[in-house]
């Protein structure tokens, strides 16, 4: 396929479909929420927790099959087809572990959320829903490693096509087992966790059913060589490890931030929440160019072919600041209108005009945030793409305990300081690990690694 330099074309058909992977999940934790929280409150106010713990926990899981991508990539780029296939045979092999330390993970139930010392009522549901997704995450983890097939092929459309399949099966059913309509018991939140776990398993069902054919066998040993290789799966584990803690720590840091806020009080946990709705407008395509861009580096490496992986990084770069610009500009000019679709509950009583004036300071400090947030993971997404994982690893986590755990304890706990200063500090953590991982990226160390 012959390259031409100015040609967006490779860059928006494997990318753009990642993000609308990205946003059918989206799409379907939201919908989830929704039906929940018109079920009854205890139901929402134990899905979010019990969800964010699950969510923790997979996300480890997740990013370390997710990181097959790169192996599948580089493998594409110099032509080694043949290895794709027993890839993604350690990746499911993986996920069969990870199914039996979830299972364990769902025993903790009880004293997981006895620390959270919400209301009985409540961590009775929490434990339910924990349980219920911890069982199937096995699944989830499988269905990822699948989709790499895909993706790191550069193929990211099938990976959109079934993620869609997957979210318009589970929008009904969630609603008939949450409710008990039609041939369903009513289950409540019950009936949330099974209806992911069903949608997880029809995803790698589907994907599945697509890749282990005879053709597919023929390019890419997807049948005949499924055999435990333990030097590829150290490898992957080698490098998907550091790769997928880098994740970890990312959620990890924003869960504290949420809870954070909650300690200062309900206006500010509301206020931040509203942001963290429209921040994930910026974050879903920051994630799915990141994720893109590490696929067509991945590709560039094993053709080694350096040229190729700069062009498709200053591409990722433009097309991500030409979005976050437009975005910025409705944060920095019309703040109340946005905010006012969220608050209309709110109009006419004394706290409105406070969550108003303090939403238009968040969501201004936003947009320097989400900026950063973007150049990020483009770094990241070049530095993953060569296999440069165990830097990002230790960067993100000095990052993250110095710039942002330990200042804002400090600023809750001993400054008594407001919600204005949390977001700066959020915003400076963001800064930081923007400009760490541009400093790797421009070493150049990671021009020299591969991953095969």
């Amino acid at each position: 396929m012959p390259h031409h330099p100015h040609c967006y074309r490779e860059l928006f058909s494997v990318s753009l479909p990642l993000v609308f992977s990205m946003a059918a999940t989206t799409v379907m934790e939201f919908t989830d929420r929704i039906f929940l929280a018109n079920y009854t409150i205890d139901a929402i106010a134990a899905a979010l927790p019990a969800g964010v713990a699950t969510f923790l926990i997979l996300t480890f899981f997740t990013g370390v099959t997710g990181y097959l991508n790169v192996f599948v990539a580089q493998y594409t780029g110099a032509g080694a087809s043949s290895r794709i296939g027993p890839c993604i045979w350690q990746g499911i092999y993986f996920s069969a572990l990870a199914a039996v330390v979830l299972t364990g993970m769902s025993l903790l139930a009880e004293p997981i959320f006895r620390l959270g010392g919400h209301p009985p009522e409540v961590q009775q549901l929490e434990r339910v829903y924990f349980r219920i997704l911890c069982l199937g995450g096995g699944i989830n983890v499988a269905g990822t490693a699948l989709a790499c097939f895909f993706s790191g092929r550069g193929q990211t459309r099938p990976v959109m096509v079934v993620n869609v399949i997957g979210m318009l099966f589970n929008i009904p059913l969630d609603y008939a087992l949450i409710n008990g309509v039609w041939i369903f018991p009513q289950m409540g939140i019950r009936g949330a966790g099974i209806a992911t776990v069903c949608a997880w398993t029809l995803i790698a069902v589907l994907f599945a059913g697509l890749i282990f054919t005879r053709d597919n066998d023929r390019l890419y040993g997807v049948l005949s060589r499924w055999r435990i290789d333990p030097a590829l799966a150290l490898r992957i584990v080698r490098k998907g490890v550091p790769a997928a803690l880098q994740f970890t720590i990312d959620v990890f840091a924003f869960t504290f931030f949420i809870f954070a806020m909650g300690r200062l009080g309900k206006a500010e946990l509301a206020i931040s929440n509203i942001a963290f709705s429209l921040e994930s407008i910026a974050f879903m395509p920051a994630v799915g160019f990141s994720m893109g861009l590490s696929t067509l580096v991945g590709q560039s490496l094993g053709r080694n072919d350096i040229p190729a992986a700069l062009r498709f990084t200053r591409q990722t770069i433009t097309v991500l600041m030409a979005y976050i610009f437009c975005l910025d500009l409705i944060f920095l000019l019309a703040p109340h209108p946005i905010l006012e679709l969220f608050l209309a509950a709110e109009r006419g009583t004394p706290a409105y005009s406070r969550l108003l004036a303090d939403g238009t300071i968040v969501l201004r400090t936003m947009a320097v945030f989400i900026a950063f947030d973007a150049l990020y993971f483009t770094f990241i997404g070049v530095l993953k793409g060569a296999g440069d994982t165990r830097f990002i690893m230790w960067s993100i986590g000095v990052v993250t305990l110095f710039v942002m755990i330990v200042p804002l304890t400090v600023i809750i706990a001993y400054l008594q300081g407001g919600i204005l200063v949390c977001w700066i500090t959020l915003t400076l953590y963001v800064i930081s690990l923007c400009l760490v991982s541009f400093w790797r990226f421009r070493q150049g160390r990671w021009k020299g690694i591969r991953v095969i």
